[in-house]
């Protein structure tokens, strides 16, 4: 099994080096990557959580963690697509994965914050997903072809030059979130992984016999993919996470069970965007649940 760890860019932490820090943390500690949120706008959920609190920007984020470590992956997890347009995109993460030497992995979703649609204005909420599945087809027709081309209903443009190339060929790993057919579709058809959120082991399991249905109907295996799966730990009892604070077993269990239904990766995420206590707690899932689930 290997171990993720989600940066709290997304808790209202004052002094962004302290994001980028733990970054630092988690590599020392072995695990094997680190990951960035994505939204734009405090607003919705978000605004409910922060107030005016800071969201930071999840590029410059991973690009100040791309500096400060050297092995350890770079994830985003995952961008919301409709909130950009793939040429510039395709661009900057080229540019990130050249500067931190081939460590990026780009996790994408469609997005379920209409609010925050709606404001950005790039494409109708309902148009998210068709939005989206062309947008990645155009990322990898750029970082893939010698002469990118593209004709489709939201972009098309003739024969052009884009570099940099990235520097994993034939690109950095496209990784897909989402739990239901439409996301297990688009990673059938255009991704290199699966990244769903806050999925318990069975629900993995059972999205996992879609995602072989819908891998079937295009001619590839699952062994084609990495499973990734983003588990929230608490700091205290909340409904919906997992008690980081109860018996390391508990924990221990829970790896296992992922790793008997195909999980190949487990990423934490902590919420509270107390970075001393985002410390402590890294250092004892470590010595607690990584270091004996590698012996």
């Amino acid at each position: 099994m290997r171990f993720g760890f989600t940066l709290p860019n997304n808790w209202g932490v004052e002094a962004p080096e302290g994001v980028v820090d733990l970054a630092v943390t988690a590599e020392e500690l072995g695990f094997d990557s680190v990951w960035v949120n994505h939204h734009v706008l405090n607003v919705g959920y978000v605004a409910e959580r922060l107030g005016d609190r800071p969201y930071y920007d999840a590029f410059m984020v991973l690009a100040w963690a791309a500096a400060r470590t050297s092995t350890i992956r770079l994830g985003t997890s995952v961008l919301v697509v409709p909130y950009l347009h793939p040429i510039p995109l395709a661009k900057t993460l080229a540019t990130l994965d050249q500067l931190s030497r081939g460590r990026l992995e780009v996790g994408v979703g469609v997005g379920s914050l209409e609010q925050e649609h709606e404001a950005l204005g790039n494409v109708p909420y309902a148009e998210r997903g068709a939005y989206t599945d062309e947008a990645l087809a155009v990322l990898r027709e750029l970082w893939e072809a010698e002469e990118p081309r593209f004709e489709g209903r939201y972009f098309r443009f003739p024969p052009v030059l884009a570099s940099p190339k990235p520097a994993q060929r034939p690109r950095p790993p496209l990784v897909i979130g989402g739990n239901r057919r439409p996301a297990l579709r688009r990673v059938a058809r255009l991704g290199d992984g699966w990244h769903p959120m806050a999925l318990r082991p069975e629900g993995v399991a059972s999205r996992l016999v879609t995602l072989d249905e819908e891998l079937a109907a295009v001619g590839r295996k699952r062994s084609e993919l990495s499973i990734q799966v983003r588990l929230d730990l608490a700091m205290r009892d909340e409904p919906g996470r997992a008690p980081l604070h109860g018996p390391p077993d508990h924990l221990r269990r829970a790896v296992d069970a992922y790793a008997q239904v195909g999980v190949g990766e487990l990423i934490v995420s902590l919420s509270t965007g107390d970075v001393e206590r985002i410390r402590a707690a890294l250092e004892r899932f470590a010595a607690e649940v990584m270091v004996p689930s590698r012996a």
